[in-house]
């Protein structure tokens, strides 16, 4: 059986061809043709605007064209991480693989976030036997990586005045709200030196740690690659002088890191006590991480000499910087049970051309003025380590509306399909709802989607049975709609 045998077949079908286009962040041209030519088959009108979005319409079934415009939206791009540091998400068709009642990748991240809810946006615009009113399907480009196509939105793209975001991820769950964002990247320029003759080269690395969504997984608490190989360092430092040739680890600014490396030196004399500190610094973090990161990989082994190292002063300042750096939930909201208020996530850490280490981090926040206070914070940790921080333009978060008509539609379709009435939620995560508010002020959204676990990372999965749930609530709340006058 493959997920082209699954039902609903239309949703699945989409969603398998979807896996087979190539959609890394900021190079979504071979989707974006995907979807032109899908339009062209379906005769569906389309249009884009200069950042690449991709706009659908289709006119009401007769009956119903005095309801009010609605719009499907979800991003076009997905996160690429894999388990195979060769695969080529540039090139490279995602596999599917279907385990009980779930469907992964095989080895990578699945991008069901947000395949899914592209696939069911087409599936509607494709299907003729659907009672609707006029209908909109938006798909973003770089979500994942600076949500550019939603904060250069065309400001006449869409006529709709209710959008149905689809791009959560908890089934029998709709949400109203979300966290702002802010990227705050930090710059180390170091002096290269010689590599001293008389020191013994390490290599050490982390690898299969859990990983995931740097808001939606935060609070679970799970090892952060980056995090941990400071720790380890700064141990070492404090005990002999380390020769710091090359460190490396995560990679996007939205997940939580799951590998890093370093290679370093240190005197020959001491190189079989590293080795000790090192199986003491393993054990201390297995038994820490043994519910959260069971499969977690520690290794170190003899690395040949580098030519050269970072010079010693800024190694010091950058591996206790890192150490220093706060990376997790900052604090919870006292406004809605169980969400995430505040976090930060320590993303990457990067050696660039030009003698530069770069680091990248983001920080969340439901609250704007406590978005700009973590990421001040962060800044001034980096400032007092000497190195050069930059804030980059962030996004809104978006505003509960518990008076929301689309919010009571989408919740009664819910109940009235499955007998649950679901939980109403804001989501510690970027949406891109709040930066639709910005052009689009009078727009009532809502945003659902089907269980999806451990995005942003090769575990990524998604729940069989809720992708239907989600499908025919989609399908009954477009149908409500379209009788609303």
């Amino acid at each position: 059986m493959t997920i082209k045998d699954l039902k609903p077949a239309l949703v699945w079908n989409i969603f398998d061809q979807i896996t087979k286009v190539p959609r890394p962040s900021k190079k979504e041209g071979k989707i974006r043709q995907y979807l032109l030519d899908f339009a062209a088959e379906h005769g569906i009108a389309v249009k884009t605007d200069a950042v690449g979005n991709v706009l659908m319409s289709k006119p009401a079934t007769p009956g119903h064209e005095q309801a009010p415009t609605l719009i499907m939206q979800g991003h076009m791009d997905m996160v690429c991480e894999s388990n195979n540091k060769d695969f080529d998400f540039e090139n490279t068709p995602i596999t599917t693989i279907i385990d009980g009642d779930w469907v992964h990748a095989d080895g990578t991240t699945l991008g069901a976030d947000n395949g899914i809810g592209m696939a069911a946006s087409l599936a509607v615009m494709a299907d003729d036997s659907l009672v609707h009113g006029p209908l909109e399907a938006l798909f973003t480009v770089d979500e994942e990586t600076g949500m550019t196509g939603a904060n250069n939105l065309g400001a006449d793209m869409m006529n709709g005045t209710i959008l149905l975001n689809l791009d959560s991820e908890d089934d029998a769950e709709v949400y109203v709200g979300c966290a702002g964002g802010i990227d705050t990247t930090v710059e180390f320029e170091y002096k290269r030196e010689m590599s001293a003759s008389d020191c013994h080269w390490f290599r050490v690395e982390l690898a299969n740690l859990s990983g995931g969504h740097s808001g939606g997984d935060i609070h679970e608490g799970r090892a952060n690659s980056n995090k941990l190989l400071a720790r380890f360092l700064f141990g070492l430092q404090k005990k002999y002088p380390v020769a710091l040739a090359e460190i490396d680890g995560g990679n996007l600014r939205n997940a939580i890191p799951r590998a890093a490396h370093a290679v370093f030196g240190v005197k020959v004399a001491v190189k079989e006590d590293v080795v000790v500190d090192f199986n003491k610094f393993v054990a201390e973090v297995e038994n820490e991480y043994k519910a959260t990161d069971p499969e977690m990989k520690l290794t170190i082994g003899t690395a040949d000499k580098p030519e050269f190292t970072i010079d010693a002063d800024t190694s010091v300042r950058l591996i206790r910087s890192l150490y220093a750096c706060p990376h997790g939930v900052i604090s919870m909201s006292h406004d809605l049970e169980n969400l995430v208020e505040t976090s930060t996530n320590l993303a990457s850490v990067k050696m660039k051309p030009g003698n530069i280490v770069l680091i990248t981090t983001s920080q969340r926040s439901s609250v704007e003025s406590r978005k700009y206070d973590i990421a001040r914070q962060i800044e001034a940790l980096f400032l007092l380590a000497g190195a050069k921080v930059t804030h980059g333009d962030g996004y809104p978060g978006w505003a509960p509306n518990m008076n929301s008509p689309i919010m009571k539609i989408a919740s009664d379709a819910y109940e009235e399909l499955y007998g649950i009435k679901p939980a109403i939620k804001a989501i510690h995560a970027g949406l891109e709802c709040g930066l639709f508010l910005t052009k689009y002020p009078n727009l009532d959204m809502v945003s659902f989607g089907p269980t999806l676990r451990n995005v942003h990372s090769p575990s990524e999965k998604m729940y069989i049975p809720a992708v239907d749930r989600f499908w025919n609530q989609l399908v009954l709340i477009i149908k409500k709609v379209a009788d609303m006058k």
